[in-house]
């Protein structure tokens, strides 16, 4: 205390600060810039898992409903654990806790990748698994003897046991993140001065807004890579990114995805269990808070059913929470499968479907996000003017949204699936096509088959690299009687262009209410309430919305299959939707939830109308509610605050 470097000034303060800035992992500022990279690398994470489902679903046969249950099966582990963080509190080393959630973050994502190395490679027919591509064409000498053999040999390998591995990865990710988020923002807010830490708390909800987008383009990028491209040599791969049997490589983004976690860890390693909190240049900042006192866990738990009646009584917080979990049911359907839904819908590859989500509607989420903030501090609004707000906005994204159920097409005309397959039965006479083959090609006719065996094609001519360009003496194809390889398409891909602006118009209008939403949970409690009724809120969307949502769509979309894939006797992922009533009920969903937060925002413009009315008079008196249009009363609670 009482000796001082040389060059150093007499000032008491200056060895502390000069103490400080020897030790980077003294500094908040430096705390706050890994806690952004962590949370974007995390949020990155989450963001790759829903733009490759649809891969996932495609490489491992499952049902748009297991896969759904596999997106949202982070927030089991999240949901079981997020409780015992509001208890905890400071009283552990939070940056050693947040370093094991990030270093656990980046083994569950390794194990995400791991099913690619366990499973053997990607068979997408059986022209590719046997040594004669003639298997693909009609023939009348097809034995079981090959399909049996490579049925043992797929059960024989680890593809069985690849669900219940990404099951546990997503388990252990959601286990991961329960410590991130909230010892992060504590730890910010403990350290930070008054005047930065809203700075600072800014920073970190941009990367976590930046994360998830970053996710989804690097999905786009990593989906155009063949899934197996580190196991067959570039003369192997016979399919293009165009093929509907096309799989990329979806695990590529889990690896990159754990090294930047694996990284961004290692810093919190050496953070302190605290550290001085930063100087206030006002006066009136310097006033630090004073410690919390210390609870224990008996008196937590008596103490927590008061708390969350006194929180739940509320009829306006219930009712601005239930809109919000209608939006996040809505997020969580456009996050899991609307590229899917484009893929399909627009005949575009998996990559661009992916990059049109990341790239469009997640940019211009965040934005409207923030243009609310800014236009809620700009109108200086009241609880009454955000909840007037929240209804405008919600208001004006169901008339952009509704258009979205008419731009769309048909499926295409399939021979056996959307058509009757009757008229072709005599062109198949010899044929001994397998049941699960599936290799669409397009006939000169304009109509889809199964595979040239389908379409009763006896030859196929192929290009210098041995490509196969077009199939030839096809008995089931009027006309020429040749077909090319691949879909047809839905012919609506000159239609993605509208439904791409609809569909970013709606998501920057409907985060418009994200922001003034939150500041009526906040401006509608007692202050010593806020950390609870914050925790309650997220907890109501776990269990309602991110749980739930994404199994209720792939439920929804199963039920607009017209052809399932079978593989051994085996059924496996849909191979053809009907696109129309795909639209409907997918977008129609979305719709619901939507009203329903109009609903729910239309119920408190009523309620604090209906207030104001009956308790004018005692208006200056109450601080638990701000019930009119004028100013917040400046209570004690709020001073505090």
């Amino acid at each position: 205390m009482g000796t001082c470097d040389p060059g150093v000034t007499s000032d008491p303060l200056t060895p502390r600060a000069y103490a400080r800035q020897r030790s980077l992992f003294h500094s908040v500022k430096f705390f706050v810039f890994c806690h952004s990279l962590l949370q974007l690398a995390q949020l990155l994470v989450s963001g790759y898992m829903k733009s490759s489902i649809s891969t996932i679903e495609r490489r491992y046969g499952l049902s748009s409903q297991r896969s759904g249950l596999l997106a949202s099966f982070n927030e089991v582990g999240n949901t079981i654990l997020i409780v015992f963080v509001s208890f905890l509190g400071s009283r552990v080393h939070r940056p050693r806790f947040i370093g094991g959630g990030a270093l656990l973050a980046s083994l569950s994502s390794l194990l995400m990748a791991l099913p690619h190395f366990l499973s053997g490679p990607y068979e997408h027919s059986t022209s590719i698994s046997s040594p004669a591509l003639t298997s693909d064409l009609c023939q009348s000498n097809l034995t079981s003897s090959s399909s049996n053999q490579s049925c043992s040999q797929q059960q024989s390998d680890g593809q069985q046991g690849a669900y219940p591995l990404l099951l546990l990865a997503q388990l252990l990710l959601g286990v991961a993140s329960v410590p991130i988020q909230p010892f992060g923002i504590s730890y910010i807010d403990d350290y930070a001065s008054r005047r930065n830490s809203p700075l600072y708390l800014g920073i970190v909800f941009a990367a976590t807004s930046v994360g998830p987008a970053l996710g989804f383009i690097t999905g786009s990028m990593m989906l155009r890579f063949y899934v197996d491209f580190d196991k067959l040599s570039k003369d192997q791969i016979q399919l293009d990114s165009k093929d509907l049997r096309w799989v990329g490589a979806w695990w590529l983004g889990f690896l990159l995805a754990s090294c930047l976690l694996l990284l961004a860890a290692l810093p919190y390693l050496f953070f302190p269990k605290s550290m001085e909190r930063e100087e206030d240049v006002d006066a009136a900042d310097s006033q630090t808070k004073p410690p919390p006192q210390e609870v224990s866990f008996v008196h937590f738990l008596k103490s927590f059913p008061g708390t969350a009646l006194r929180t739940l009584r509320s009829p306006i917080y219930l009712l601005v929470v239930l809109a919000q979990v209608n939006l996040a049911a809505m997020l969580a359907g456009l996050a899991t499968f609307m590229a899917k839904f484009i893929e399909r819908q627009f005949s575009q590859t998996a990559s661009f479907a992916t990059l049109m989500i990341g790239g469009v509607g997640s940019p211009l989420g965040v934005l409207g996000t923030v243009l609310g903030g800014v236009l809620m501090r700009r109108l200086n609004l009241s609880v009454s003017g955000a909840s007037r707000l929240c209804c405008g906005a919600i208001l004006l994204c169901i008339f952009s949204s509704m258009p979205l159920l008419f731009i769309g097409c048909s499926t295409q005309k399939v021979s056996g699936v959307s058509t009757p397959s009757s008229p072709a039965l005599s062109c198949l006479r010899g044929c001994s096509c397998p049941l699960d083959l599936f290799n669409p090609v397009c006939g000169s006719d304009r109509m889809e088959f199964r595979s040239p065996c389908h379409a009763g094609c006896t030859s196929r001519e192929t290009d210098a690299s041995g490509r196969i360009t077009n199939y030839t003496d096809c008995g089931c194809v009027t006309g020429s009687g040749s077909a090319s390889p691949g879909t047809c398409g839905s012919g609506c891909s000159h239609l993605l262009l509208p439904f791409m602006l609809l569909l970013g118009v709606t998501c920057l209008i409907a985060s418009f209410s994200q922001t003034p939403s939150y500041m009526m949970i906040l401006r509608t409690g007692d202050s010593e309430d806020k950390s609870f009724a914050v925790g309650v809120q997220y907890m109501l969307f776990r269990v309602l919305a991110f749980m739930p949502c994404p199994v209720l769509y792939g439920s929804i979309i199963d039920t607009t299959c017209l052809l399932w894939g079978k593989k051994c006797n085996t059924q496996t992922s849909c191979l053809y939707y009907d696109l129309d009533s795909f639209r409907q009920r997918f977008l129609g969903l979305e719709a619901v939830f939507v009203c329903g937060a109009l609903i729910c925002f239309l119920l408190t413009v009523v309620v604090l109308r209906r207030r104001s009315v009956l308790q004018e008079p005692e208006v200056e008196k109450r601080s638990g509610y701000e019930l009119v249009d004028g100013r917040r009363p400046e209570t004690q609670d709020n001073l505090k605050s």
